[in-house]
């Protein structure tokens, strides 16, 4: 797909997004040798939009797994439609054929619903698809055994059929927001980053591109006061996307500069825990604010 670094970083640029050399080394890396590429970071900083920037450049399907606690094989991989084989036995036993058992066929692939994990590796696909296993760290730490299979030979075993294999292999991405480690065993199958907060010229330069026509100097101010706040003893720091979408909110706003009263209205876009809001609120954000605007 890339026949460089260069070219990688040039390409997520074309899809406006930015990313640093050691993003983008990872992501040739992970294309070239056939691996999955494993983000890690704190929310809203970026993962999970890099499968979604892979699928626009590629032209090819996008399969989601959002990963919960309790997610299971029949949810992530497979399930067998219950009803539709029941209804093959009926009708095997009106034909009232003493030779034919009415349970031979009806564990065969047409009777598979196929969760994320399979469908990545369907062989009805065209062209490679890219598979996006979101926020691993929620699921449950038995769930990653599920995947061992399919990061290390891109198939899945299937007791009743047999092992299922992709005729397209597809490009996996699998994000976490490290609430809990993942297991060594599936970070070995794939090439690891850790995506930071971005700096203070990178992420004006993000606000720049994605909130087309905002003012230089607000854009500036609200880089600013966001990467004060993640200086801030807090439970849940703001990442880049409640810096968009703040951005976002005062231009509707028709702010062309921060003041602290926008500012107190406004903190519920960027800090989401009411606790961190009290801390923030008052002389906190006055003071945040007056730093912004020096």
């Amino acid at each position: 797909m890339f026949d460089s670094v260069e070219a990688a970083s040039q390409a997520l640029a074309r899809q406006d997004y930015i990313a640093d050399i050691g993003l983008s080394t990872s992501l040739f890396l992970a294309l070239k040798m056939g691996k999955a590429l494993f983000l890690e970071g704190e929310p809203g900083v970026g993962k999970t939009e890099i499968a979604k920037v892979l699928s626009r450049l590629l032209a090819t399907p996008l399969i989601r797994l959002q990963c919960y606690e309790g997610l299971d094989i029949n949810h992530a991989v497979y399930e067998w439609n219950y009803p539709r084989q029941l209804l093959e036995i009926q009708a095997i036993q009106r034909q009232a054929d003493p030779a034919h058992s009415p349970t031979d066929d009806i564990f065969t692939e047409k009777f598979l619903l196929k969760r994320p994990l399979l469908q990545a590796i369907d062989s009805s696909h065209e062209s490679t698809p890219v598979l996006l296993i979101d926020e691993l760290d929620r699921a449950d730490e038995e769930f990653e055994s599920f995947l061992l299979e399919l990061l290390s030979d891109f198939q899945i075993t299937i007791p009743e059929i047999g092992t299922i294999r992709a005729e397209h292999t597809p490009i996996i991405v699998i994000t976490s927001n490290r609430t809990r480690e993942i297991h060594d065993a599936l970070k070995r199958r794939c090439i690891y980053y850790w995506i930071d907060y971005p700096s203070r010229q990178k992420e004006i330069e993000i606000v720049r591109l994605k909130v087309p026509g905002i003012a230089e100097r607000l854009a500036q101010q609200i880089v600013d006061f966001v990467q004060a706040i993640r200086q801030q003893d807090l439970y849940k720091l703001p990442g880049v996307a409640e810096t968009l979408d703040w951005a976002e909110a005062l231009g509707h706003l028709n702010r062309t500069e921060l003041d602290p009263a926008t500012v107190e209205a406004t903190l519920g876009i960027i800090l989401k825990y009411q606790d961190d809001i009290d801390k923030v609120r008052g002389e906190v954000a006055r003071e945040l604010v007056a730093q912004a605007m020096g």
